[in-house]
């Protein structure tokens, strides 16, 4: 339920932010969600004792990952400025093959032929839903591509500060970074011409939306974290999926936006391989605990 949960807030809070695109600029739509995502959790951190000091390596690995957020979150919302929600959504689903790429390449996990002919078919998918929209709207429909790469480094370099901090802790010190980064930046380049970096006085509605994002934004990640504590990753990562087309029935209500047929044909294709991936990982995990030792390196290699 709480990644259900998660499927269902977070394309809210990116439709929120479609909505506030035209209006509010990017620069200004990450000051008020990663401050609100501090605001949120500080008070959460104080009044339960979480640890959240960070030294070393473990800093040093946060500020990386509080960059990716920012870097990521921002693609994201400027993608959404020129492409439906539920295509940019599902381009940026091209995350987990980068992600199994990046474990054989720079982690040195074995990845066998089947799973990189599903990165193949996953990666030609996300082509066809990038085709339509890059015939649109040009460059724009390639920011997705730019967030999926982004999130999987910064999926990676989680895995690595996890096992030493808290979720929550952890949010909370990134949003103070965020913010702590972000409002300087802002103040120094508003006027410099680029509307991405202005500031706008918001109307009271806007204001609303605004820490709507926020708060949408905390909340998906911290159901996403919870349900972690509960399932493993191999029996949730599927269900993230949901999240298409959910993102596809929000666009078509709010925005009467539908993928076209090549686009909706490249998100099934995506779902389909992404899924085999996950499933082959699944299996894969059962069967290497299964045998002995001296044959997992060919099993493993096999797959």
């Amino acid at each position: 339920m709480l990644m259900l949960g998660f499927c269902i807030v977070a394309p809210m809070g990116d439709a929120i932010a479609k909505i506030l695109g035209e209006e509010i600029p990017v620069a200004q739509l990450l000051v008020v969600r990663f401050g609100v995502q501090a605001l949120f959790l500080i008070p959460i951190v104080w009044l339960a004792g979480i640890h959240w000091r960070m030294l070393g390596r473990v800093l040093r690995l946060t500020v990386l990952r509080t960059a990716l957020h920012i870097l990521g979150i921002g693609a994201m919302f400027t993608a959404l400025q020129y492409l439906p929600l539920a295509d940019a959504i599902a381009i940026a689903f091209v995350m987990p093959f980068i992600m199994l790429l990046l474990g054989k390449y720079v982690l040195g996990e074995e990845v066998g032929m089947r799973r990189l002919i599903a990165c193949a078919v996953g990666f030609a998918g996300t082509l066809m839903v990038i085709q339509p929209s890059f015939a649109e709207v040009g460059w724009p429909a390639l920011l997705p591509l730019a967030v999926a790469v982004n999130f999987a480094l910064f999926m990676l370099i989680t895995r690595q500060v996890a096992k030493e901090t808290d979720p929550i802790g952890l949010q909370a010190v990134s949003g103070v970074m965020a913010t702590v980064f972000l409002v300087p930046m802002v103040l120094l380049f508003q006027n410099s011409g680029v509307f991405a970096l202005s500031i706008v006085t918001p109307s009271p509605t806007d204001w609303w939306l605004l820490l709507t994002i926020g708060l949408l934004g905390t909340v998906a990640h911290l159901m996403m974290t919870w349900s972690l504590r509960f399932a493993p990753s191999a029996t949730l990562a599927p269900m993230q999926y949901l999240e298409i087309p959910v993102a596809t029935v929000i666009g078509f209500i709010v925005f009467r936006d539908l993928p076209n047929g090549l686009a909706a044909i490249g998100i099934c294709v995506t779902i389909a391989a992404g899924l085999y991936i996950i499933l082959r990982e699944r299996a894969m995990a059962k069967a290497l605990a299964a045998a002995p030792i001296s044959a997992r390196p060919a099993l493993d290699a096999a797959e």
